[in-house]
């Protein structure tokens, strides 16, 4: 294949046009219209990585019950200030999934999750980066919500990473550090300016609920020397989404 074959190929691409129509275009196999595709791809993918930048965003998804944190049009107007909680009488609503999908090759999507407790303890799990087919990321996606209420949410970037971060910065403000394998995920959800937050806690203060492989003596004393007796609720008893996350 000449290099003009390949860049008409590329140009064809951009305009949307599928393999097959821009191999009856140029009068070329399928096949070769996709090896040259996936040829470019890959070494777009590799010069990214030489340079350090980050895979595009294929999509970002939130529970159901994260996203009810946030007030009506907060996620189109992208405030630059602190989103307050909405609704917080569930019991359940300050534990969540967040999922950050990156196109990385050729029809390959690499994702991180991150359960996050908002409540408390930031980071409780976190799941480095895992590939799969673009058309089984939906599946993957779909398994990983399951154990949540109502359909996961799309979200911008923005409201991902500050959704993390801001669970991120509130337990350790407890004395409390993220998930082992967050390292392996950090930089998935690429660098956060701060400036979209949400609003951590419960009523003004850390509300401790329990999961079944806590260790609540430890995580009540943390609490009693960060914030002080009294300073702080809880709620001792397995949430019914842990039972089954991990």
């Amino acid at each position: 294949m000449t290099e003009t074959q390949q860049q008409e190929i590329m140009e064809l691409r951009a305009l949307q046009l599928t393999p097959k129509q821009i191999a009856r275009k140029l009068g070329i196999k399928v096949s070769s219209v996709n090896a040259a595709i996936q040829n470019q791809v890959q070494q777009t993918t590799l010069d990214r990585r030489v340079s350090g930048e980050l895979d595009p965003v294929y999509q970002c998804l939130a529970s159901e019950n994260l996203i009810q944190l946030l007030p009506e049009n907060s996620i189109k107007n992208l405030p630059t200030k602190i989103i307050p909680v909405k609704n917080n009488k569930d019991i359940n609503r300050g534990l969540g999934l967040v999922v950050i999908a990156r196109v990385a090759r050729y029809n390959q999507i690499v994702l991180c999750s991150y359960l996050l407790d908002v409540w408390c303890l930031g980071v409780k799990d976190a799941m480095p980066p895992r590939t799969v087919d673009r058309t089984k990321f939906k599946e993957v996606a779909q398994q990983l919500f399951n154990l949540f209420p109502g359909e996961p949410q799309s979200c911008p970037l923005e409201v991902a990473q500050g959704m993390i971060f801001s669970a991120c910065e509130y337990s350790e403000s407890l004395g409390f550090q993220p998930h082992k394998d967050f390292e392996k995920a950090r930089s998935h959800i690429g660098e956060w300016d701060g400036t979209i937050r949400i609003e951590c806690g419960l009523n003004g203060k850390p509300f401790y609920v329990s999961g079944p492989h806590d260790n609540p003596t430890k995580i009540m004393e943390t609490l009693k020397k960060s914030k002080g007796e009294g300073n702080f609720d809880f709620m001792i008893g397995s949430s019914p989404i842990e039972n089954y996350f991990w």
